[in-house]
């Protein structure tokens, strides 16, 4: 399954800080029909990330009924971005 859509990065706070963009709710649905033939536990789905140049294997976050694309520093660093930029993402989940 490969879905591509445009988000906001964000910052999160918490004793673990990341930065995020939200999949979008049509996106999130299609995840979520999938995820029990992919998810390792928790409810994580994990994937292939492509944000510009920059290709990187990760795992979707379960947030809100939806999920979150975590997005390393060194992505951050290799696409220019920073909270609150556009992001063009596509993701690729192995079935």
């Amino acid at each position: 399954m490969e879905l591509a859509f445009s988000g906001e990065l964000w910052f999160w706070r918490g004793p673990a800080p990341w930065h995020f963009v939200t999949v979008p709710h049509d996106e999130a649905v299609a995840l979520e029909a999938i995820s029990p033939a992919v998810t390792y536990g928790w409810g994580m789905i994990p994937v292939t990330v492509r944000i510009g140049r920059s290709d990187w294997a990760t795992s979707l976050w379960p947030k809100d009924g939806g999920y979150i694309v975590p997005v390393k520093a060194w992505v951050r660093e290799a696409e220019g971005l920073d909270v609150g930029d556009p992001v063009d993402v596509r993701l690729t989940v192995d079935l």
